[in-house]
């Protein structure tokens, strides 16, 4: 939107006022038909008044296009965290972000107050490798103090040509003093789902943000992963420190765990975001046994798909409670490339719940702890297996039998509990039927 638009948007709201002000007294006083007409005189007179104040006074010249860009900014940043202006590089940015590709350093971020708050780290991203965690503040960047009147240039500079470094100064959750962390920009190419044997027939599977083709991926890396053999005892949702993305990829990737039931549903104040979004037919892993792996970074989308799991009694959450994002955005382009990211609804759970600001409890709380292994002496010998020439077991299996799966990492506290809880629900599903032979 060009200044002289704002300008005239500005002032044909002042001419409305005026006009409601010399409407003869009848039926509805003045300010009834002025607050019929949306807005208040007093408020268009004392923005006028600031406004004159700032051209007239302020140490620098200011341009009209700038106050009035800093007008509308501050308009929707003072509704909530997630709805902005956009001007086209910031547009194309969330573009990229959607389609998984873009330069930067692979972090989602959050701007509160004037405080720069991550969100989470995307993963084998610099942002990642360097040691950034969800909740970490960026306090400075190369050198440049973050605060309210720079952040949302202090988010630009997260991006920038693949090589470029940066130092951020930042401050981790629990400490007391910040650190520099170096990063060099990378093209970040985030395959947004992946997909292993834990061990025989235990899936692990990694969704790190909710793209355009997430459902269409994990569909086809699970299918591949099962192959020909279709025996499956349990799978691990992993959703730790995903930020979110796609609403309608939220939705696929529930469906593939679900058979039936409701998803999620959204409602607003338009007729057309009161939406609902149920399962179709046919789990694609027939029912397994599920764990998912949440945590703080854990948001929006994969909020929504905890919830969505949970709610269905389809799976067991397990980890810390999630972010709290429970609310959808709308992007609502205006005149040269511009754009607004309005919140237009909040969404809800099966069970009819919202947890903006509350996020998703999990059925069993971790800590964030990790693994180690313990000293002990060496040991030349631990079974039978071990000593030499031992007679071979009937159901002893062979190294090569484990080449394709990989267990979980040592220090990885909450997966090495996940696969532990989803073997005690192995044990309590019954075997699937044979196929009858004819």
């Amino acid at each position: 939107m060009s200044s002289r638009s704002l300008l005239f948007l500005v002032l044909s709201l002042f001419a409305l006022a005026v006009q409601a002000a010399d409407t003869p007294a009848g039926p509805e006083t003045a300010e009834a038909a002025a607050a019929k007409a949306g807005v208040s005189i007093d408020d268009v007179r004392t923005f006028t008044a600031v406004y004159n104040l700032v051209k007239q006074a302020y140490v620098d010249d200011v341009g009209d296009k700038r106050l009035m860009e800093a007008a509308i900014k501050g308009l929707l940043s003072g509704l909530d965290p997630h709805s902005e202006y956009l001007d086209p590089r910031q547009l194309s940015d969330l573009t990229e972000g959607t389609s998984g590709a873009y330069d930067g350093l692979g972090l989602e971020v959050l701007t509160i107050d004037g405080v720069l708050r991550v969100v989470s780290p995307i993963d084998d991203t610099p942002a990642e490798r360097g040691g950034i965690k969800p909740g970490d503040i960026i306090t400075r960047i190369d050198g440049k103090a973050v605060s309210a009147e720079n952040v949302n240039e202090s988010v630009e500079q997260l991006r920038g040509n693949p090589g470029s470094s940066v130092v951020l100064t930042v401050l981790h959750e629990g400490e007391s003093a910040p650190v520099d962390i170096t990063l060099k920009r990378e093209k970040i190419k985030v395959a947004s789902v992946r997909v292993r044997w834990l061990e025989p027939a235990y899936a692990y599977v990694r969704v790190t943000q909710f793209q355009e083709d997430t459902g269409g991926e994990l569909k086809r890396k699970l299918a591949r992963l099962r192959g020909k053999d279709s025996s499956l005892r349990g799978v691990v949702l992993d959703l730790r420190s995903n930020p979110g993305g796609l609403l309608t990829a939220a939705v696929e990737v529930s469906d593939v765990f679900l058979d039936s039931g409701t998803i999620v549903t959204t409602r607003g104040r338009l007729n057309d975001t009161d939406l609902s979004f149920s399962a179709t037919p046919g789990d694609l892993t027939d029912g397994a046994p599920l764990v998912i792996l949440v945590d703080r970074g854990t948001a929006s989308a994969a909020e929504i798909v905890a919830g969505a799991l949970k709610d269905n009694h389809r799976g067991l959450i397990l980890g810390q409670k999630t972010f709290g994002k429970g609310s959808v955005q709308t992007v609502l382009p205006l005149e040269d490339g511009h754009a607004v990211k309005l919140t237009t609804a909040r969404y809800y759970t099966p069970a009819n719940i919202s947890i903006q600001a509350t996020g998703i409890v999990p059925d069993i709380e971790l800590r964030d702890l990790k693994l180690a292994v313990r000293d002990a002496a060496p040991s030349l010998m631990t079974s039978e297996r071990d000593l030499p020439n031992h007679l071979k077991g009937e159901n002893e299996k062979s190294e090569s039998s484990t080449a394709n799966t990989e267990a979980p990492p040592l220090d990885d506290y909450a997966l090495n509990e996940a696969v532990h809880v989803l073997k005690a629900m192995a044990l309590r599903k019954p075997e699937p039927a044979a196929p009858a032979k004819g």
